[in-house]
């Protein structure tokens, strides 16, 4: 029977961060804040729709680079991108398609909040002001995501 640091050990093994983000200023944040609240995560970046698709349909072939986590910016740069983008992670039909996909965007819209939990997103974060926020809101996405659920395994599915 696994013990908890087992089960928090499994969320780090290789663990990848897939982070859909396309400005530039906020990536070189997010960065940061990784940098000293996850540095044991490799995080993958994709700024467009493109790249993101592209990414995400080798996984289905590559399951071992599979990330444990999305963060996702709404605005990829309009909405309607951002909603386009999780419809078609959460229509895929391989662990893709289950993973955790944490909505990261400046939006405080209560339509874009419900939204966003009607089409299936596990959480709603709205991005901080201030770095030490940022700080503050990774250190949580890392207690939470990384120590406190736990993940399911990649399931292999062709």
């Amino acid at each position: 029977m696994k013990n908890a640091h087992d089960l928090i050990n499994a969320n780090f093994k290789n663990a990848k961060l897939l982070i859909v983000e396309d400005n530039n200023d906020q990536w070189l944040i997010i960065q940061q804040a990784m940098r000293q609240c996850m540095s044991e995560l490799t995080a993958e970046r994709v700024s467009t729709l493109e790249q993101a698709m592209t990414l995400l349909n080798d996984w289905r072939y590559q399951e071992w680079e599979i990330p444990k986590l999305i963060l996702l910016d709404l605005y990829l740069p309009t909405n309607a991108d951002g909603w386009w983008l999780l419809k078609q992670i959460r229509a895929m039909s391989s662990s893709i398609g289950k993973l955790p996909i944490v909505m990261l965007t400046s939006s405080v819209d209560p339509i874009d909040i419900k939204d966003a939990y009607r089409l299936g997103v596990s959480a709603y974060v709205v991005k901080p002001i201030e770095f030490a926020d940022w700080l503050t809101c990774f250190r949580e996405l890392r207690t939470y995501w990384l120590e406190t659920v736990t993940l399911p395994s990649i399931q292999y599915e062709f």
